[in-house]
C-alpha cells in the first residue's frame, strides 16, 4: 500500500510493477480437444521476466491553483495521445493510470520474446514445446530485426485434426500450428488485429470445415482497428 503521508503531499506517485497484470499462463485461456492428453495454451510471457508496468496515482482533487493532473491524464488517454488504462478511483483524492514500461523505440523494456505458444502435458505437467508467437512488423514496420514473440491478447482453439489456430499477436495474421511439434504450418493475413478467439464450424457433417475470427484490433495493444469477420476454409 502507498503510505498515507505520500498521498497528502505528492501530486503524482509513480510505481513500477514488475510481473505485470495480464501476464503468465494463469491469465490467458487454454484449449485442447477432449480426447487429447495435451493442453495447448497461449501465454503472454516466456518463463523469463514478464512485462513491467508503470502505475501512476495522479491527484484529482484540486486546491487553489493546483492542476487537476488526473483529469489531464484521462483526457489524453481518451484522445489516444498515449496508451494507458485510466481509472478515476472515486472516493479517493487520486486517479490511476497504468501502462507497459516502454523503451524510446516503443518496444517493451524487457528482452524478447514477449509472447509464446506453449503445450503442456496434462499427465505429468511437463512442457511439450514452446515457440515464440508473432512479430511487431505491423506496429513497428521499421524494426525488422526484433526477434519473434510479441505481446499477445486473446486465445487459441485446437481442432480434432491436430491444429492450433491463434491470432493474438501484434501482427495481423491467423496462424496454424502442429499440436505435436509446435511447428508453424500456415498463416493467413487479416485486415486488422486478431485479438480474439477463433471458432470453427461445418454447415453439415460431411461439409467443408471453416475457421472464423473477428478482426477488430485492440486499442491499448496498438494493433490496427477494424470490424471484419474473416473465414478460412480448411483443405
Amino acid at each position: 500500500m502507498t503510505p498515507s503521508f505520500l498521498l497528502r503531499i505528492a501530486a503524482v506517485i509513480t510505481l513500477l510493477y514488475c510481473a505485470g497484470h495480464t501476464m503468465g499462463m494463469p491469465w490467458t485461456p487454454a484449449t485442447g480437444p477432449q480426447e487429447a492428453a495435451v493442453l495447448d495454451a497461449m501465454k503472454t510471457t516466456l518463463d523469463s521476466a514478464p512485462l513491467s508496468v508503470v502505475i501512476s496515482l495522479c491527484r484529482r482533487l484540486c486546491s487553489g491553483n493546483s492542476p487537476d493532473r488526473y483529469g489531464r491524464t484521462e483526457r489524453a488517454a481518451r484522445q489516444g495521445e498515449f496508451r494507458a488504462e485510466v481509472s478515476p478511483q472515486h472516493g479517493t483524492p487520486y486517479g490511476m493510470s497504468r501502462q507497459v514500461l516502454r523503451a524510446p523505440s516503443g518496444l517493451p523494456c524487457n528482452p524478447p520474446p514477449w509472447g509464446t505458444l506453449v503445450a503442456v502435458d496434462l499427465a505429468d505437467g511437463s512442457l511439450r514445446w514452446s515457440v515464440p508467437l508473432g512479430t511487431v512488423e505491423d506496429v513497428l514496420p521499421n524494426r525488422t530485426s526484433v526477434p519473434a514473440g510479441s505481446p499477445n491478447l486473446g486465445a487459441p482453439i485446437v481442432t480434432a485434426g491436430g491444429l492450433v489456430f491463434i491470432a493474438t499477436a501484434m501482427d495481423n495474421y491467423l496462424r496454424a500450428f502442429d499440436t505435436d511439434t509446435g511447428a508453424e504450418l500456415w498463416k493467413g493475413r487479416l485486415p486488422a488485429g486478431g485479438q480474439a478467439m477463433p471458432m470453427t464450424y461445418r454447415l453439415r457433417p460431411d461439409g467443408k470445415q471453416f475457421v472464423v475470427i473477428a478482426a477488430g484490433g485492440h486499442g491499448k495493444l496498438g494493433t490496427k482497428l477494424g470490424d471484419s469477420l474473416i473465414a478460412f476454409a480448411l483443405p
